[in-house]
């Protein structure tokens, strides 16, 4: 009998971390991305922040529900020659669906590590035009501006929203729409809100994330600047 194959691992500082493959149907395409866990119901996400595992695995290259609604929504989109910067990449999903109908994108994350594995997703899946970036959001340099501006799951924490306000408004080209994706966590709607208060354009689009029921209900949110 032959011994099956050893898994493969991502290297990291903390010792070597074993990934797994998910297959995905988005848009008019097969997509195999490399993740070290999937958490994609709300049970499992409680679960997932209670154990070790969150200590030890970086949340940016678990596969959360966010990042496939966003690629999903991405998938419908004419992108062709769209200027994108994608905040927060993970294990680079979204960009990676963006670049493939066209656009062109800039995938940035404060970890190493999560830029990684997205390289790592971009050549399993035949992706060669994506740009990465290690860039933090609270030490921002970048001056570039850009068409879309994406996130999954970035808006969690109220401590960052002030460095995002301020890459939305510094980066987004004119006429440009921020595009974020998020399991209607409480923190997030206060930004959503907030923004909305100050004249942001503000629409939102449902997606169900799952592979049974309970399925995890994801908003994409699109904004606009007044």
């Amino acid at each position: 009998m032959t011994a099956p194959p050893p898994p493969e691992v991502l290297e990291s500082t903390a010792g070597d971390l074993p990934l797994e493959a998910v297959a995905l149907e988005i848009g008019d395409r097969a997509w195999s991305i490399q993740h070290s866990g999937a958490v994609l119901s709300s049970d499992q996400e409680q679960a997932f922040l209670k154990s070790d595992d969150a200590k030890t695995r970086p949340y940016g290259i678990v596969l959360w529900p966010a990042a496939i609604a966003l690629a999903h929504d991405l998938a419908t989109r004419d992108l062709a020659g769209i200027r994108i910067l994608e905040l927060g990449a993970g294990t680079g999903l979204p960009g990676l669906v963006a670049a493939s109908r066209g656009a062109r994108v800039v995938q940035t994350d404060r970890s190493r590590l999560v830029l990684h594995l997205c390289e790592r997703n971009a050549t399993r899946n035949g992706i060669t035009t994506v740009e990465r970036r290690v860039a933090d959001w609270t030490e921002w340099s970048d001056p570039a501006h850009y068409d879309l501006i994406i996130g999954s799951d970035i808006l969690y924490s109220a401590a960052l929203h002030a460095p995002l306000r301020q890459i939305f408004e510094t980066n987004l080209a004119a006429g440009g729409t921020v595009l974020l994706s998020d399991p209607f966590r409480a923190a997030s709607l206060e930004l959503l809100e907030a923004m909305a208060g100050a004249g942001w354009r503000v629409t939102l689009d449902k997606w169900t994330v799952g592979i049974a029921a309970p399925l995890r209900p994801v908003g994409v949110f699109a904004l606009v600047r007044p």
